[in-house]
Order: structure tokens, then C-alpha cells, then sequence
């Protein structure tokens, strides 16, 4: 129980230490480097290149290198990335932009198989169930690794709180933020008039560079090689799921029709996550505050996320699925109709963390029920559906990223609620083909109209 208790606390402090590095650089990147929009390109191109990798690169990678170097190996991409900071232009950034994005989908198989060997070998030596211990294992793991959002930010915030430059944004540049910038770039002139030396930004990069270094070395040095025999099963297990095969899988599984209509649920996942990460950080935040102070107020986001999923994912067998996904779509659409109303300003300090909590607190039933429907949809087609929820979550996340740069943020907004109304209405529907499903089905007219009123209600 001890050594294996020691990798699965190797493996949630590695992800800390990585995730604390490229957490607080993604919340700064459409600060940091807005110049032609190249930050919100660089996360574009991170997410296309994480859909291409998640198809073939996993088990051709588990299977030559193990799950221990695997994850220290891919571990380097994230360091790229960082690197590629240093002297951000499109012939650096994009590139290490590309390598992070290939190393996304190792990564991230990697550690699942690993907890998941080390889970079934450690209930068959105690004579428990293995489904438990690596539900356990994969607590702990989150535990550790959901705080990284708060120690990336907080750092960044404290490096920038250092800049000597206090000068007061004008009344000018305070009318280009917000929903109806002026497309002028008014953030840069806020990062110009009062943001962070290049020393400081220097000194940031190194922080989370030597962040990831310390990551790679901690597994390098510290984590066990799992057992090859046990490895092998699960790697032969994932190479005949891989590529081609999952590819057909993962489009074959849209002749569901309840996995079509869960398209629009899904998208809208990446969308609101970027438009916070690229929009809100940049034409709120550093746009009438400074960059300094984008840490800060994503640290309210990321508690409030952690804080709610946690809440949440005890609550929803007693709220059930519908109330806490309609509770999630009032409150992401009361923030967008207040976010278009708002003129930020920074005598209403209070109000930027609000809304990022709020933001939180939706995106959080976004995560945890999605996840969870999908799961109870698809019982008998997991990875299939599972396959599909990252294939179009990262694609919401490329686009969204993706037309950032060339539209005023109060469309962004209209995009974002459009997509999300479509979105909650697809998923009525599949709610209502799920009762409709059930013994029972009412076969009138009025019938039908009390089913799905009870249907929304509950």
C-alpha cells in the first residue's frame, strides 16, 4: 500500500507542479501576447494538435516507452511551451505550441493507465475491488491536481504585483473595455502604461519553467516502473482501440442520435472555457486592472470550480442531472447579459471576481454532468462516447480560440449564448428521448405536453 500510495502521490504532485506552470501561462496568454492575436492562436493550435495526437500517439507511445516515461517524456512538451515563451513570435510560439499539443494526449493516457494498473494490482494483492481503489486513487489524484489553477495564477499575480509602474488607466482606454471594445487594442496599451517589465515576465517564465523541470525530475527520479507484463495487457488493450480503429469507432458512434444532439452540449464546454481563458482575462480584466491582476481573478474561478465540483457531485443524486444543468444555463446566461451590459471599470473591483466565480460555479456542472451523462448514455460504448466528448470539446475550444482575434467581444458574447440556448434545447430533447424511452410513454397529445413540462420542471 505504500509504494503504491507513494506513485499515485508521485504522479498528482508531478501534474501540480506542471499544470500550476501551463494553467498560469493559458490565463495570460491573450494578455501577455495580443499583438495580432498570436496567444489566443497559440491555444487554437495547442487543442487542434491534442485532437490529431489523442488518435494514434497514446498507445504507440505507452507501448515502446512505458507509462513512467511516457508521462516524463511528455512532460518536455509542456516545458516546450514555456520555452517558447521567452521569445514569443509565430516562428517559436506556434511550434511549441504544436509540440504541447502532441504531448497532450500521452500525458494524459499515460497517467489513466498507470493509476489504473496500479489500482487492480494492489486490489488483487488486499482482496478488494478494483474499481474502488482506482476510483480512490483517482480522488486523490484530483485533490492534489485541481489546486494547480489557484498556485499558477496566485503565482503570476504576485511576480507582476512587483512592476513599479502604478499609472491609472484613462478614461479613453476604459471605454475600448469590455463587451464593445474598440478593437484598438486597448489592453496593450494598458500592458504598455502599467503592466510588467520584461524582467519581470522573464522571471515568471523561469518560475514556470523550472516548475515543469521539477515535475519531470520528480516522476524521472521518484516514480516506479509498472510491472511490463500488466502493462503490456493494457497497452495491447489500448493499440486495438487506436487510430483507425477509434477513428471509425468514434463516427460511427454518431449514428446515435442522442450523441448528435449532445454535439452543441459538448462544443459549448470549449467555448465558455475560452471565451473566459481568452476574452474576459484579456478585455475585462487586463483591459481596466492590468495583467497583474488576472491571476488573481482567476484564482476565484478555479476555487470556485473546485469547491462546486466537489458540492455538486454530491448534490446531483439528490437534485438530479436536469436541475443542476438548468441551474448552470441561467447562471452562464446571466453572466453574458450583464458581461454585454458592463462597462468595467476598476472602482468595481469586487464585480471582476464575481462574475469569474459565477463563471466558475456553471463551468464546474459543464465538467462534472456532462462527464457523468455521457457515462450513463453510453453504458455499453464508453470509450466511444468518451472519444466523442474530447473530439468536440477541443473543437469548441479551436474555434472559439480561433475567431478571437477577429471579432468584437459582444459577438463573441452573442456566440457563446447562441450556442448555448441551441445547446440546452438539444439536451431537453434528449431528456425527453430518454422518458419518452421508459415504460409508460404517454401516447396523447396533452399527455406528451404533461411529460415534457414535468420533464423540464424536475
Amino acid at each position: 500500500m505504500e509504494s503504491n500510495l507513494k506513485n499515485v502521490l508521485v504522479i498528482s504532485f508531478g501534474f501540480l507542479l506542471l499544470f500550476t506552470a501551463y494553467g498560469g501561462l493559458q490565463s495570460l496568454q491573450s494578455s501577455l501576447h495580443s499583438e495580432e492575436g498570436l496567444g489566443v492562436a497559440s491555444l487554437s493550435v495547442i487543442y487542434a494538435a491534442l485532437i490529431l495526437s489523442s488518435m494514434f500517439l497514446p498507445p504507440i507511445l505507452i507501448k515502446k516507452l512505458g507509462c513512467k516515461w511516457t508521462i516524463a517524456g511528455s512532460m518536455c512538451c509542456y516545458i516546450a511551451y514555456s520555452l517558447g515563451n521567452f521569445y514569443a513570435s509565430w516562428y517559436t510560439l506556434v511550434p511549441a505550441s504544436i509540440i504541447l499539443g502532441l504531448g497532450g494526449a500521452p500525458l494524459w493516457s499515460a497517467k489513466c493507465t498507470y493509476l489504473t494498473i496500479a489500482g487492480n494490482l494492489y486490489a488483487q494483492k488486499a482482496g478488494k475491488i478494483g474499481r474502488d481503489v482506482i476510483n480512490q486513487y483517482f480522488g486523490l489524484f484530483f485533490l492534489i491536481f485541481q489546486s494547480s489553477g489557484v498556485w499558477g495564477n496566485l503565482i503570476s499575480s504576485l511576480i507582476f504585483g512587483q512592476t513599479t509602474t502604478t499609472a491609472e488607466v484613462s478614461e479613453e482606454d476604459l471605454m475600448c473595455c469590455g463587451a464593445y471594445d474598440c478593437m484598438t487594442n486597448a489592453t496593450a496599451n494598458t500592458t504598455a502604461s502599467s503592466g510588467p517589465t520584461k524582467t519581470l515576465i522573464y522571471t515568471l517564465l523561469g518560475v514556470y519553467t523550472g516548475s515543469g523541470v521539477l515535475a519531470v525530475l520528480l516522476v524521472a527520479l521518484f516514480l516506479d516502473q509498472i510491472k511490463d507484463n500488466q502493462a503490456e495487457r493494457e497497452t495491447e488493450k489500448m493499440q486495438t482501440q487506436s487510430f483507425w480503429s477509434t477513428f471509425l469507432a468514434t463516427f460511427q458512434h454518431l449514428k446515435d442520435k442522442r450523441q448528435c444532439l449532445l454535439i452543441p452540449l459538448t462544443m459549448y464546454s470549449g467555448f465558455e472555457q475560452a471565451f473566459l481563458a481568452g476574452d474576459y482575462t484579456k478585455s475585462y480584466v487586463t483591459c481596466a486592472l492590468g495583467i497583474h491582476f488576472v491571476g488573481y481573478v482567476m484564482i476565484s474561478f478555479s476555487a470556485a470550480n473546485s469547491l462546486c465540483s466537489l458540492f455538486f457531485g454530491k448534490i446531483s443524486q439528490f437534485t438530479g442531472r436536469k436541475a443542476l444543468f438548468a441551474l448552470a444555463a441561467i447562471t452562464n446566461l446571466a453572466c453574458i447579459i450583464a458581461l454585454l451590459l458592463w462597462k468595467p471599470h476598476p472602482n468595481q473591483l469586487a464585480v471582476f471576481f464575481i462574475f469569474s466565480a459565477l463563471w466558475g460555479l456553471a463551468d464546474a456542472i459543464w465538467q462534472t454532468q456532462t462527464n457523468a451523462l455521457y457515462g450513463v448514455l453510453f453504458e455499453k460504448h464508453k470509450e466511444a462516447g468518451f472519444a466523442n466528448y474530447r473530439l468536440w470539446e477541443s473543437l469548441g475550444f479551436v474555434i472559439a480560440f480561433g475567431y478571437s482575434t477577429f471579432l468584437h467581444v459582444y459577438v463573441k458574447l452573442y456566440i457563446v449564448m447562441a450556442v448555448l440556448v441551441v445547446a440546452i434545447v438539444m439536451y431537453g430533447t434528449v431528456e425527453y428521448l430518454e422518458v419518452k424511452d421508459l415504460p409508460g410513454t404517454p401516447t396523447t397529445m396533452k399527455e406528451t405536453f404533461w411529460l415534457v413540462f414535468k420533464t423540464i420542471m424536475v
